[in-house]
């Protein structure tokens, strides 16, 4: 396959070198790849705008104007799955990376045999196609990748299924549409299922998912879904 892969990095001579590093990287690989340069967020966001083919991302942390890190929110919060590397002086960043599920940090300067190994790796990462259910709706047949689920809320002949992008309105079951679905999703209440994933914090009563939106947890359900939160986190 071709890799579509941004480089966003204020410094032209680092953007330039990690190019030159990822073009080394796939003719001993064998593999094709499209690299495009960015001078900063704004202007990846900018020409871009609502395109999510990139399979790689390579993004300076500290970056005059939108940061590394909030570039990436953006990205996530548009619903790509691409695999992103975070390139960074300070190591006090690495924990906002999994919240947007960075594939990895590289301390500048990047060598080029550490890069070569990240690419490898997300090249793997794309080559396994991720869990997916097929569902019909008013669009036709969709196929829904699981980690684009937010939560699945039950009405009295059909659900709705809430994504980062849109809400699918189906007839059918939760019980049934739960058996479709791995083992990332929780029952909170006999009317809600909720990606653990997108979980940011558990009360007695409700979740908060990492949209803001609040799930009822049904009484006695406290425990169990601390445990299953747990265990897939």
């Amino acid at each position: 396959m071709t890799y579509r892969i941004a480089i966003c990095d204020d410094e032209p001579e680092q953007a330039e070198a990690l190019k030159s590093i990822v073009s080394e990287w796939a003719r001993k690989n064998q593999n094709s790849c499209r690299t495009e340069l960015f001078p900063s967020a704004e202007a990846f966001w900018f020409a871009c705008g609502d395109d999510s083919a990139y399979d790689i991302l390579l993004l300076d942390v500290e970056m005059k104007g939108m940061s590394g890190i909030d570039l990436a929110r953006r990205v996530r919060a548009e619903g790509s799955r691409a695999e992103i590397v975070f390139i960074t002086s300070h190591f006090e960043f690495v924990s906002e990376g999994y919240e947007v599920d960075a594939l990895h940090y590289l301390m500048k300067p990047v060598a080029k045999e550490k890069l070569f190994a990240v690419l490898s790796r997300a090249a793997e990462r794309l080559a396994v196609e991720p869990p997916s259910v097929i569902i019909s709706c008013e669009d036709g047949t969709v196929k829904l990748y699981e980690s684009d689920i937010l939560y699945v809320e039950a009405f009295q002949h059909y659900i709705v299924i809430h994504t980062r992008e849109k809400e699918y309105r189906i007839k059918e079951n939760i019980s049934a549409f739960e058996q479709k679905l791995g083992g990332d999703f929780f029952r909170t209440h006999r009317s809600y299922l909720v990606n653990l994933k997108t979980i940011i914090c558990i009360r007695r009563t409700s979740v908060t998912l990492d949209t803001g939106a609040e799930i009822p947890v049904a009484r006695g359900k406290y425990d169990d879904i601390n445990r299953a939160f747990i265990a897939g986190n």
